[in-house]
């Protein structure tokens, strides 16, 4: 009996954002779980500066152990349009050896999470893991996300979203404003980033304007939101129309609130799965977790923040995420394992689930 054909996968990952390492780590456990009997793995990484990494490059940006599994590329070919991105024209002919069938864009942050790439994987006609560029976009937008959340009803803490370029004319009587509207302690943070990159709590007025300051300087635009005294909660989400929620876990912070230091470099930090919390709290959960994402028109996955609000009991939505960190030990990967799914085969109902919406898609074209 002839062995069935290898799927031709290419893993995209890196980026220029300020989660490249964590881009890094994702890549590798990926790779690391697919059979190399049922894969065959082209790699395309994208250096801190933004450009197509070369493979020695790509020998640096992967343990030695996966090397021999992946194949290096520099080249992103259409399926539709001729369309080709090339970092160097003599590769031309290692391009040609065996276009991918599928792209996994492992890129966490700006410039690969917020619908960029999922669009240029749009315009060349190929399929991909994950979101779309809507929904992409949003989900990196958490000004926009919140905004769409609001409008499908769902609970979302109050906040503010300001422009960097307003700040300056105005920063004093802002602070008197959002002490009036929010109360103290309340965040600030980025509207565009990942990680808890650039956000400040922020207890009093002395601390207001350096913790704005701060913010603004890894975006355009920044929110001021309340800050929530409470446990953080989250929920997973796989598949496209027909999505499952998983468990839900909780997060257990060494700091006072789940910063970068904590996320990833603190061993007092931990995970709690299942979350300790009663059945109807989890249920409720694992329901808004699925709405959010009905919200945004994901598609693939999605890891969805919430918080126990510990004076009232609310539950509160804080954020979705559209491609979470995707590492073993990774909450999103965690919580699917507490829900029976293996990391093997979540990685493999996600190829299969990009697979489908592309021909899905695809059909739809046709008939138009």
């Amino acid at each position: 009996m002839a062995k069935n054909p290898k799927t031709r996968l290419c893993i995209v990952f890196g980026g220029k954002s300020g989660e490249h390492e964590v881009s890094l780590t994702s890549a590798a456990s990926v790779i690391g779980a697919l059979n190399p009997e049922e894969y065959e793995i082209t790699v395309i990484g994208i250096t801190k500066s933004g450009s197509i990494a070369n493979a020695s490059e790509i020998r640096r940006m992967l343990p030695l152990q996966l090397l021999e599994r992946v194949h290096p590329s520099s080249a992103i070919e259409s399926n539709s349009s001729g369309m080709r991105v090339l970092s160097d024209a003599s590769n031309e002919k290692h391009v040609a050896r065996r276009a991918p069938q599928i792209f996994f864009p492992l890129l966490h942050g700006p410039f690969g999470e917020d619908g960029t790439i999922q669009g240029l994987f749009e315009i060349a006609g190929l399929a991909y893991v994950g979101c779309g560029v809507l929904a992409s976009a949003v989900g990196m937008d958490k000004d926009v996300m919140k905004r769409l959340f609001l409008q499908a009803g769902l609970p979302v803490a109050p906040y503010r979203a300001l422009l960097v370029h307003d700040l300056s004319k105005n920063l004093s009587s802002l602070r008197k404003s959002m002490a009036r509207e929010l109360g103290y302690p309340m965040f600030s943070k980025p509207a565009n980033l990942g990680s808890s990159v650039g956000i400040r709590k922020i207890h009093s007025d002395r601390e207001f304007n350096e913790a704005v300051r701060h913010s603004a300087q890894f975006d355009r635009k920044i929110l001021i939101e309340t800050a929530i005294d409470g446990r953080e909660l989250e929920c997973a989400i796989l598949g496209n129309e027909d999505a499952e929620a998983s468990v839900v876990g909780e997060v257990i912070s060494a700091h006072e609130f789940y910063d970068y230091e904590a996320k990833y470099r603190s061993p007092d930090s931990r995970l709690e799965i299942p979350a300790r919390i009663d059945e109807n709290q989890s249920r409720e959960i694992r329901d808004l977790a699925l709405r959010s994402f009905a919200a945004i028109d994901g598609s693939g996955l999605a890891r969805v923040d919430f918080f126990l609000e510990n004076r009232t009991g609310r539950i509160w939505i804080n954020e979705i995420n559209t491609m979470p960190g995707f590492t073993p030990i990774s909450m999103f990967a965690k919580l699917w394992a507490a829900s029976g799914v293996s990391f093997e085969e979540l990685v493999r109902r996600l190829i299969r689930l990009g697979e489908t919406r592309y021909r899905e898609r695809s059909e739809r074209r046709i008939l138009e």
